[in-house]
């Protein structure tokens, strides 16, 4: 794939570089629902620019960008530490999968409150017994006329506190196989039914939630794809959330490297700076390549992408490397800190605290390496 932006691409991340350092809204508050507010009128702002969706077609309110633009809009945004949208899952997830598989009354209805983040969406995908093996849910939902009634439990629910709509897999054919008895719907969270309780992460945070789902009632016209087809339309979420974090991600992983040199230097041990240990040397060095990989590695999604026309399963490569080098930055960052690394307030110490998730959300780092072994590499499968 040749790395050299054209002139129109150029063009268009030199207007976004000036947008973003123009508009920054700065820092963000401290405190949930204040940052929470923050990131909503942030995005907002973002969508009367018409920097919401870039992607998404310009009949539905994005901008028609292509998946280079995309590519570059995720880069820059996370280079220029702008704030994360308020309705991200939405955005991200939940508007291209109703863009793929939903009903033009579906797009009609669904896609503007996602771009003015009006109404913010979650995932509901994994439960206690049913983490990334999606196919085995046991969240039920019994048709009785023309509605759903939907019981179970989900968890690891991320902004469900905040959210309107929930993208529900849920099984409604107990008799086929596991894969072909689920079905994708859109649960409005706004009922007694749902009840959402936080879940308090090490760090002290509560994004997480579980969700108790006790007779809520969906309504027939809320399913995506149809009836029985929720596998397809569930796969069709997680591959866009797959490829899309890729760019910001190694974006992200480039800047925080580039920190911990800072730090490496800044830092005393035994007389000198931690950067002249030899030992600390080699393992900056090792994230250094391993964070170019994560960069090209991203760049070759995107040629799968370019090439089939929708996320492939090298999406979940990108992530599983992520969480590696995220793991291993922080963890050298702790050792660098040296004592100062057991106080709460230093922002390393959040940073390594918050990474031990990042094997575990987006799919866990075992099954990444299942689907990249027998999808990607073309392995026998384990079971």
């Amino acid at each position: 794939m040749d790395l050299t932006l054209s002139p129109s691409e150029l063009a268009f991340r030199d207007e976004l570089r000036a947008w973003l350092l123009a508009n920054h809204p700065g820092r963000e508050p401290v405190g949930d629902e204040a940052a929470f507010a923050f990131r909503r009128d942030w995005q907002r702002q973002l969508h009367a620019a018409g920097w919401a969706g870039v992607s998404w077609p310009t009949k539905y309110g994005g901008r028609g960008a292509t998946l280079i633009e995309q590519a570059i809009y995720n880069e820059e945004v996370v280079r220029a530490k702008a704030p994360q949208a308020a309705n991200v899952l939405g955005l991200a997830m939940g508007g291209p999968t109703v863009i793929a598989h939903g009903t033009e009354e579906q797009r009609r209805r669904y896609l503007q409150p996602i771009l003015s983040a009006e109404e913010i969406w979650c995932q509901g995908f994994s439960e206690p017994d049913s983490g990334s093996d999606l196919a085995s849910v046991k969240t039920r939902a019994t048709r009785h006329g023309d509605e759903w009634v939907v019981t179970g439990q989900k968890v690891w629910t991320t902004f469900a506190h905040h959210a309107k709509w929930c993208m529900l897999v849920a099984r409604t054919d107990s008799d086929a196989p596991k894969h072909k008895g689920l079905s994708y719907f859109l649960m409005d969270m706004d009922q007694e039914a749902v009840q959402v309780r936080p879940l308090v992460q090490i760090t002290g945070e509560a994004e997480f939630n579980e969700l108790f789902i006790e007779e809520a009632r969906i309504p027939h016209e809320n399913i995506i794809g149809g009836e029985g087809n929720g596998w397809a339309v569930a796969i069709t979420t997680l591959m866009h959330e797959r490829a899309t974090l890729a760019f910001g991600l190694q974006v992200s992983a480039q800047i925080a490297l580039n920190e911990l040199i800072e730090k490496a230097r800044s830092t005393r041990a035994n007389g000198q700076p931690a950067s002249e240990d030899p030992v600390i040397r080699q393992r900056l060095a090792q994230l250094l390549i391993e964070a170019e990989v994560l960069r090209l590695n991203a760049y070759r999604g995107l040629t799968a992408i370019m090439r089939d026309g929708v996320p492939g399963p090298e999406g979940s490569l990108g992530k599983w490397h992520w969480s590696e080098v995220s793991q291993s930055l922080t963890e050298l960052a702790m050792e660098i800190a040296g004592p100062r690394a057991m106080l709460a307030e230093d922002e390393w110490t959040y940073r390594f605290l918050r990474a031990r998730a990042n094997s575990i959300e987006g799919g866990t780092t075992e099954i990444l390496k299942n689907i990249v072994a027998e999808r990607v590499l073309g392995l026998p499968r384990m079971r």
